[in-house]
C-alpha cells in the first residue's frame, strides 16, 4: 500500500520534503540493486572479463553513501521561508 500522506503534498512542508527524500534515496537504491545485479549477474554467467564492472558498482555504491549521509545526517528540513 502506498504512503498516504494527510495533507496536499507540498515542497515547502518540512516534513514532505523529508518523507520525499527519503522515497527518493530508496528508489535509488532500488536502481543501484536492480542494475548491479544485472551487471554481475552477466559478468558471471558469461565468464567476461569486465574490470570496468567493479569501477561502476565502486563509484556508485560511494555515490549513494553521499546521498544517503545527506540525507540522513545533513538536510535540514527547516520550514522554507517563501517572502521574496
Amino acid at each position: 500500500m502506498p504512503p498516504r500522506w494527510p495533507r496536499k503534498p507540498d515542497r515547502n512542508d518540512p516534513e514532505f520534503r523529508k518523507l520525499d527524500d527519503r522515497m527518493n534515496f530508496a528508489i535509488h537504491v532500488a536502481i543501484f540493486a536492480a542494475s548491479n545485479s544485472g551487471i554481475w549477474f552477466f559478468r558471471n554467467l558469461t565468464a567476461a572479463t569486465w574490470p570496468w564492472t567493479i569501477w561502476v558498482t565502486g563509484v556508485w555504491v560511494s555515490l549513494l553513501l553521499i546521498h544517503g549521509i545527506y540525507i540522513f545526517a545533513l538536510a535540514d528540513y527547516a520550514t522554507i521561508s517563501t517572502d521574496n
